[in-house]
């Protein structure tokens, strides 16, 4: 069993067969999926996705790529909405300074409104971080000297320095398919190195699939894949790092239920 912690499904590549996509991931033994949000004014296709498939749990957040379009949305807001059953992370927030697709003042202000929200709720901030790597362990270290919250830097392509430092404030990492790539040795030594509870492994479907997918469209059923690179890194067999990270999962996604309502 394996938990896909990170995609996308309610982007358009995935419109057309979305049936079929949740059918492969449940064949290929991926329990859980969690859908996260991009734009929290787009909400309610979210819900609606949860509500097709029992497995299938989401967030609530504005990427960085959209800070500057929800800037009116505060922590208050995302505490709202975060009631519903279904919700259960805060995200995905944060900086991305290699598209710097909003003002990166924008980026931070938003960032720490939802910081404020994991704190207060006690829901994982689902972090996005890129070529950001010392404002984002500025921010995150100012913020946890104000209280703790859960999170977990999705996606990680950061520096090892980054990893640490978000380990040492209770951080947990998460890897997609570019741990498979072949020029992603660097990230591979970070993967190996780090505690085993604090690893996850995601998709980030529809992008960046595994090898031998790369360069297609990525979809939960894949993140297998993912976690055999993650298990050959650390030496570890399939069945362990897949019992690893899926209770790892389960501890910080803790509002996501281990039995879904009417399973046998």
């Amino acid at each position: 069993m394996l938990i896909d912690s990170h995609c996308h499904l309610d982007f358009p590549d995935f419109a057309d067969e979305l049936d079929a996509v949740v059918a492969r991931a449940k064949a290929a033994g991926i329990a859980r999926m969690v859908t996260i949000s991009t734009r929290v004014r787009r909400h309610a296709e979210l819900l609606a996705i949860t509500g097709r498939f029992p497995q299938v749990f989401c967030s609530v957040g504005t990427h960085p790529h959209n800070a500057h379009e929800e800037l009116d949305i505060g922590a208050d807001d995302l505490i709202a909405y975060s009631k519903h059953p279904k919700v259960v992370a805060i995200g995905e927030a944060g900086l991305d300074y290699h598209y710097d697709n909003s003002p990166r003042a924008a980026q931070e202000k938003g960032f720490r409104a939802h910081i404020a929200a994991a704190r207060a709720t006690k829901l994982p901030l689902v972090i996005h971080s890129r070529e950001a790597d010392a404002d984002m362990a500025r921010i995150l270290e100012e913020e946890t000297a104000k209280g703790a919250f859960p999170a977990v830097l999705h996606c990680f392509t950061g520096s090892r320095d980054l990893a640490m430092r978000g380990i040492a404030l209770g951080l947990y990492v998460s890897f997609t398919g570019i741990l498979t790539f072949k020029n992603s040795a660097d990230l591979r030594a970070i993967a190996a190195e780090l505690p085993a509870d604090r690893i996850l492994v995601e998709t980030d479907a529809p992008y960046l699939a595994p090898l031998p997918f790369r360069g297609k469209r990525n979809e939960p059923s894949y993140v297998v894949n993912t976690a055999k690179v993650l298990a050959d890194v650390r030496g570890v067999s399939m069945d362990e790092i897949a019992l690893q990270t899926t209770e790892n999962f389960y501890r910080l996604f803790n509002k996501v239920p281990r039995e879904l309502p009417g399973a046998a």
